[in-house]
């Protein structure tokens, strides 16, 4: 694909709008528990970045845009472009759910707080701990030339988040990204602990691209990219990572 913001803004749109809606909606009525939640966005994850993920690299979250952006993995002004697109499907997701679900529903639940029996730096920490993780396997998997894209990618990204609510989402809401918590928290008007969404997922997702990158992707080695070498994101193509 030829550089093209506007296509991959709405496939990062798309995308993050998946999240919100399935993992926040999961919430509300989780009979199942933290399982169903943790199911609920693990998969919305892996259906979309499995779906879209040849047209955008499949980010949905600011915090992993920000590492592909440090790495000098993605132009700044297509960043910018991913990081409103993310931010509108938040949004979108949370105003769907507050226009579909009946009125006894309680939307509020789906906003993520911190449990209170831990403060801010503990709730920080978490969300910076479940981020590095997250955005380690995206780079391990869809950035790394040598990872597993056309395979795994989409389920190991989808697990990753999975893994990450069932251990510490009740603590935390496990958001690991900013647009799961921005997008409800403007819908909704509830802005407790709100900066530890972005601090957050912020750090644990800078040091995991830089580590990674600076361990295993040297400067200098081929990496194949999506798109035309003027496309600004520099990811392996569906297929391409596998052929090693």
């Amino acid at each position: 694909m030829e550089y093209d913001p506007v296509r991959r803004g709405i496939a990062e749109l798309i995308g993050t709008f998946t999240l919100i809606f399935a993992g926040m909606g999961s919430i509300v009525f989780a009979s199942s528990g933290v399982i169903g939640v943790a199911l609920a966005h693990g998969l919305a994850i892996a259906i979309m970045v499995s779906a879209v993920g040849h047209i955008s690299g499949g980010h949905f979250n600011p915090a992993i845009t920000l590492g592909f952006l440090v790495t000098r993995r993605i132009a700044p002004a297509l960043a910018g472009v991913y990081w409103a697109a993310q931010l509108a499907g938040g949004i979108l997701g949370a105003l769907a759910l507050r226009a579909t679900f009946p009125s006894e529903a309680d939307l509020d639940r789906g906003v993520p707080v911190l449990n209170s029996t831990i403060g801010w730096g503990s709730g920080v920490a978490l969300e910076a701990i479940m981020t590095f993780l997250l955005v380690w396997v995206v780079f391990a998997t869809a950035a790394d030339p040598g990872g597993t894209f056309k395979s795994i990618a989409g389920l190991a990204i989808g697990l990753t988040i999975t893994i990450d609510v069932l251990a510490a989402g009740t603590l935390t809401g496990a958001a690991m990204n900013p647009a799961r918590s921005l997008g409800p928290e403007l819908v909704f008007n509830i802005w407790d602990d709100f900066t530890v969404y972005l601090v957050g997922p912020a750090i644990g997702g800078v040091v995991a691209a830089l580590l990674y990158n600076w361990l295993y992707l040297r400067p200098g080695e081929s990496v194949p990219v999506v798109g035309t070498p003027e496309s600004g994101v520099l990811e392996p193509r569906p297929g391409d990572a596998a052929t090693d």
